[in-house]
């Protein structure tokens, strides 16, 4: 009778793999040497020629396999997936179609048909490219004006900019703009392109232009190049993948939700319905059609659920109604109210959704890993194995995500801080309270991604037939 191993509680039963062939010559153990009882004799050692070469301390024997190490990792690529059982798939089908028949119907019903695109309420000018080919600093004069005498000590001094534009009506003449200089104007020095506003009046008319930001394309374009020369290297035929599933969730941003939202959908709903075509979408073309895969996709919807429902409760529960300074803005340009509370909660789901794809993705190919070295692995033993791998995961997207909402709030957080209040007046602030709960509301639902997954990735891999992995 083998000797359970002191550090099975720490390993998981993975330790007790034994589906490959040791090599070890029959009759021999690695149970420690016994003592016989008194009065029974010792049976003589073989022969040298007989005798198993001995083993060297420290050195493995050649025939005997290395353990596969078991520990949390965190790519996703696990080589191809093997085929599912009948049983499986048709157990996946009934899951998820329904779902996705759901989510189709509901995009259908929200996508504002026949309707006109939203227009801001307030004209906001037509971007116009040009270059700036001087600056001067000086008094704030008008066209035409001179500066008699010394300005005043507390006059602020303006900047005139000569610049000549690239396009729109009055591509190629020169222009000559002045804006005051104040703590929040950009800088703009000479060689910088920069976009004007144009209002539709008399081209030649400064008055009818105002510059409003700089150009970026470029960079933005060589950033976006390197991006996709990294993926693709690394991750190859599937970064290529993963890319073509980043585009088309960016279009479904573009063309389903934002669309939507603007025509007075609900933004929740609408947000369900967009989260769950990306979902769908990315998680299958980037991972491939396969049995983990729809257990990722399953775990992901369970989540995003969770995430949803705690943030409507708590959302009410803190009187939070969503109207920041962006929301109160864009509903100044719309015209017309909209569900403020609501753009908050489909803020959290959307912006929770990426985190979720990825820790849902690593617990499902563990527990398909662990299933696979050692197929005897019932779903209890390959539930706990996988959730302690996955308590690694979930500290550094926990994290991930803080660092996420509190980097996209650090001028909130400064700002509320020059305030002088305590800082409970600080944290109950709308603005602040708001990435509370989507920092919590995320994080909890990334959390119950773990054990979720696993359980539904150790119950449907559990049931797959021995002969088919």
């Amino acid at each position: 009778m083998n000797r359970r191993d002191l550090s099975d509680d720490d390993t998981g039963p993975i330790r007790r793999v034994t589906d490959t062939p040791s090599g070890r010559p029959p009759g021999t153990s690695r149970s420690p040497r016994r003592t016989p009882p008194e009065g029974v004799r010792r049976p003589r050692p073989p022969a040298a020629a007989e005798r198993p070469r001995a083993a060297v301390p420290g050195r493995r024997r050649a025939t005997e396999p290395k353990p596969a190490p078991v520990g949390h990792g965190h790519a996703h690529g696990h080589g191809p997936a093997a085929p599912a059982s009948r049983r499986v798939r048709l157990l996946l089908m009934w899951l998820l179609i329904p779902l996705a028949v759901a989510t189709v119907a509901g995009m259908v019903l929200l996508y504002p048909w026949g309707k006109d695109p939203a227009k801001s309420a307030f004209p906001q000018g037509t971007p116009v490219n040009a270059t700036i080919t001087a600056t001067i600093t000086g008094p704030c004069l008008a066209e035409g004006q001179v500066q008699v005498g010394e300005p005043a000590p507390d006059a602020k001094p303006c900047l005139t900019s000569e610049l000549t534009m690239t396009d729109g009506p009055g591509a190629g003449k020169p222009l000559k703009l002045t804006l005051p200089i104040e703590p929040s104007t950009p800088r703009f020095a000479a060689g910088d392109k920069v976009v004007l506003s144009y209002n539709g009046g008399d081209a030649a008319n400064p008055a009818s232009f105002q510059i409003v930001d700089f150009q970026r394309g470029t960079p933005l374009l060589l950033l976006a190049g390197l991006f996709a020369l990294a993926v693709i290297v690394l991750g190859r035929w599937q970064g290529l993948a993963a890319l073509i599933a980043l585009g088309l969730s960016f279009l479904v941003l573009a063309l389903f939700v934002l669309p939507s939202i603007l025509a007075g959908e609900s933004p929740l709903l609408v947000a369900i319905a967009g989260a769950g075509a990306i979902m769908f979408v990315a998680l299958y073309l980037t991972h491939g059609l396969s049995a983990r895969t729809s257990v990722a996709v399953l775990g992901t919807l369970v989540s995003l659920i969770l995430i949803g429902v705690l943030s409507a409760i708590f959302s009410a529960a803190a009187s939070l109604t969503g109207l920041d300074d962006s929301t109160s803005q864009l509903i100044g340009s719309l015209g017309h109210g909209i569900d403020a509370r609501g753009l908050l909660l489909a803020g959290v789901v959307i912006g929770a959704l990426g985190v979720l794809d990825d820790v849902t993705v690593t617990q499902t190919s563990a527990v398909w890993e662990l299933r696979r070295a050692n197929p005897s692995l019932g779903w209890r033993e390959l539930y706990g194995a996988g959730l302690r791998i996955g308590r690694d995961h979930v500290g550094s997207a926990v994290n991930t995500l803080v660092m996420a909402y509190a980097g996209a709030a650090l001028p909130v957080l400064l700002y509320t801080s020059l305030s002088g209040v305590g800082l409970g007046s600080i944290l109950g602030a709308e603005d602040i309270a708001q990435e509370i709960v989507r920092t919590l509301a995320g994080s909890v639902g990334i959390v119950a991604a773990v054990p979720v997954t696993t359980v539904l990735a150790a119950l449907i891999a559990s049931r797959e037939p021995q002969e088919s992995r």
